[in-house]
C-alpha cells in the first residue's frame, strides 16, 4: 500500500467517527428535547384534577442508525388536547376559551432542539 492509500483510509475512518458522533449528539438532543416539550406542556396544561396534565408521555417512533424521531403525546385524555388547546362552544351557547399550552412548548422544542444540537457539535 503506498501512503496515499494509508492516507485516504485514515480520512475516511475519521469521517466515519465524525459521523456516528454526530449521530449520538443528534439522537441525544431530540430525546432531551421531548422530554423538555413534555413537561413544559405538562407544566402549562390547564388543571382542574391534573389527570390531563400528567397523562403527557413522549414515545419513539422511529430509529435508526442515522435518525431518531420521537412523539410527545396524551396517553389517556387526547381527545380533548385540541379543545383546551384553542377553545371550543358551549352546548347551550358561549364559549370556552382555550389556553394554548401545546404550540408554544413546541415552538420552545424547536429553538431548544438548534440549540442542543449545535453545542454538542461544537
Amino acid at each position: 500500500m503506498s501512503s496515499v492509500d494509508n492516507m485516504v483510509d485514515e480520512i475516511m475512518k475519521g469521517l466515519r467517527e465524525y459521523a456516528d458522533f454526530a449521530d449520538d449528539a443528534m439522537k441525544k438532543a431530540v430525546r432531551k428535547t421531548a422530554a423538555s416539550v413534555r413537561k413544559e406542556i405538562s407544566d402549562n396544561a390547564p388543571k382542574r384534577t391534573g389527570k390531563y396534565a400528567k397523562s403527557w408521555a413522549t414515545k419513539k417512533v422511529a430509529e435508526n442508525s442515522h435518525k431518531l424521531e420521537m412523539t410527545v403525546h396524551s396517553k389517556d385524555h387526547y381527545q380533548i388536547a385540541h379543545l383546551l388547546e384553542k377553545g371550543h362552544a358551549k352546548r347551550g351557547g358561549g364559549r370556552v376559551n382555550g389556553k394554548p399550552h401545546i404550540a408554544p412548548a413546541e415552538e420552545n422544542g424547536a429553538e431548544l432542539l438548534e440549540s442542543l444540537i449545535a453545542k454538542e457539535l461544537s
